[in-house]
């Protein structure tokens, strides 16, 4: 990173440039005029960026928001009277509620902390663009439309860096910059950030922070004034951060059009806003297709959808079409084994937690075993990798405080493989890994696994946290380690051994590669079950081979955490299997 002061290039003072266009002059920039491209325009790939100041007045920039291409989301930037902009064209537009920032990049001072277990470099393949919008996708970003990078243009005005995990060469992180001068000759000799977005997954923190800084400090050794950037008006973690690196409140404004994508911006409060990703993104799905969505229960995830005469109610993947006895079977954990068992399917050896001799016969012949409830969901009270009876003994208490009923089985080393099963048919499969973090150095583990725990609820909705409880200690103990340690550079450390997304896992899509052994099992499970919206649980040495262990079955699967698979939209086809493009096409056509 670059750390000399660059050389300024002669600029007019703020006030000057104030007064010039008022007076109806041109500004000098570096001795020589400098005149703004009119009507400036520049294709980012997801949309378009329409520079306000150098249109003329209100009517050339709505028509120029009008050409907006679909599925894309057009921003009409640095709109200094967005009142004017708006009573032109009230039906099509609307004020983006973002606020604007400012960076003076001649007062900024580059951070004396170098990012720890990754590296900031440019954007530089065709992998590093898929990653890009693999994120985008994760953040619920419109994506860069596939043939942006291979088209022809003049790509002097963009600057891509992205961050890459050193350890497994992942991108974990992108931002775009937008050279002002290159762009449009502007004579304020500006510059933006766009698109900052951070696997939510990441391990790593302030992965964030060193993107906006590596920007700010190559638009600085550029000779340029400022950076901009715009920022939704609640996302109060990203306005810290800004605020952090000295970014200031400007007075400048967005418009956008109002389209689909936009709509949750302009709409106003919708009753959908309050559901939870793994309800809302049905609801998505069902507004998409014109089937009409009425939230019941915001807080439980409950709806009811109506189309052509049929009316189904669901909490959020789980609906009237899952029985009431597939869901009991699903609900205790020894009722499906049998049953799964008695199917075919291959389970972990079980023992009797009243059995002290089996247990200590067990623990001498086996790695390790595992304690989880009867009865039960989203992880709790499971207790994964114990090797002594007085743990066993302990997570079995710590189990039956949430259900009386226990059960201690064989831990099954491997990956823990998720496979999304509607209609009987596989239509997504992840590994899901257990929350870990990498240490730096200086932060204590607690405030690591806190920041972790941060980045995964605001990337879920808060659905994903990271508990400090007893297994987390346990887990970090086995390590070496207690919450306030401080662990070095560059070590990962595992913060629980389950890998239940609510408690802070990571989920990494694999639906390509799963062996079809895998597959059938997943299906022969729902069949066995006769369920058929259902997640299939499954641990795996390796899931491009045909060995498992059946673990569980879920009756209500998280579809959001398996985008960009089209779970919901098979989900939707399953309840109104008429009201899909497929279907229409077929009508249309017999």
């Amino acid at each position: 990173m670059a750390s000399d002061a660059p050389r300024q290039k002669p600029r007019a003072a703020p006030h000057r440039l104030k007064r010039m266009r008022h007076e109806g002059l041109k500004p000098m920039v570096g001795g020589a005029e400098r005149e703004m491209t009119p009507d400036a325009v520049l294709d980012m790939g997801w949309g378009r960026l329409l520079f306000a100041q150098t249109f003329s007045d209100a009517q050339p920039l709505i028509e120029a928001l009008r050409s907006e291409g679909p599925d894309r989301r057009d921003i009409a930037f640095y709109v200094r009277n967005p009142h004017v902009l708006l009573a032109s064209a009230p039906q099509e537009v609307f004020l983006d509620p973002s606020h604007t920032f400012r960076l003076e990049l001649a007062t900024y001072r580059p951070g004396r902390r170098q990012p720890r277990g990754f590296t900031v470099r440019r954007l530089a393949s065709e992998d590093d663009i898929e990653a890009t919008n693999r994120i985008y996708a994760a953040r619920r970003m419109v994506q860069i439309r596939p043939d942006f990078f291979s088209s022809p243009k003049d790509d002097r005005a963009l600057t891509y860096f992205v961050a890459e995990d050193e350890t497994t060469g992942a991108i974990i992180g992108t931002v775009t910059g937008v050279d002002h001068v290159k762009a449009f000759s502007d004579p304020e000799e500006g510059s933006s950030l766009w698109c900052l977005a951070v696997d939510p997954q990441a391990t790593q923190p302030g992965v964030g922070e060193a993107l906006v800084r590596r920007l700010a400090e190559h638009f600085r050794t550029r000779g340029l004034a400022h950076m901009d950037l715009s920022v939704i008006h609640d996302n109060e973690q990203a306005i810290a951060l800004y605020e952090k690196l000295g970014f200031r409140r400007v007075s400048f404004f967005g418009v956008k059009r109002k389209n689909p994508i936009n709509e949750p911006l302009f709409k106003g409060p919708d009753p959908a806003s309050d559901l939870n990703p793994y309800a809302r993104i049905i609801v998505d799905e069902a507004r998409r297709r014109g089937i009409a969505t009425d939230v019941l229960d915001a807080e439980g995830g409950l709806v009811r959808m109506t189309w052509g005469g049929r009316s189904i109610r669901c909490r959020e993947s789980l609906s009237e079409l899952t029985s009431a006895v597939a869901v009991s079977i699903c609900d205790d954990k020894r009722m499906t084994r049998r049953i799964v068992e008695h199917a075919g399917l291959t389970v972990p050896q079980r023992y009797d937690p009243e059995d002290t001799e089996a247990l200590t016969a067990a623990l001498a012949g086996r790695p390790a075993l595992v304690v989880k409830p009867a009865r039960g969901e989203q992880g709790k009270g499971v207790a994964v990798g114990l090797t002594t009876l007085d743990d066993v003994q302990a997570a079995i208490a710590e189990a039956r405080a949430l259900c009386p009923e226990v059960l201690v089985e064989d831990h099954v080393e491997g990956e823990d493989l998720r496979l999304v099963v509607i209609d009987f048919k596989v239509v997504a499969a992840a590994i899901r890994r257990p929350p870990r973090v990498v240490g730096d150095g200086r932060t204590s583990l607690r405030d690591l696994i806190a920041h972790q725990s941060r980045r995964r609820a605001a990337a879920t909705g808060g659905e994903s946290r990271i508990p400090l409880d007893a297994e987390a200690r346990r887990t970090l103990a086995e390590a070496g380690y207690g919450f306030d340690d401080v662990a070095p550079a560059g070590e990962e450390i595992r913060v629980r051994k389950a890998a239940n997304l609510h408690l802070g896992g990571t989920i990494h899509d694999v639906t390509g590669e799963v062996h079809p052994a895998l597959i059938n099992a997943a299906v022969m499970a729902a069949r066995a079950i006769d369920i058929s919206v259902t997640g299939i649980d499954l641990m795996v040495p390796d899931h491009r081979g045909p060995e498992y262990h059946f673990i569980e079955a879920n009756e209500r699967p998280g579809l959001a955490n398996h985008e960009p698979q089209p779970t919901a939209e098979r989900f939707i086809d399953l309840l109104f299997p008429l009201s899909g493009a497929a279907a229409s096409r077929v009508a249309l056509t017999s």
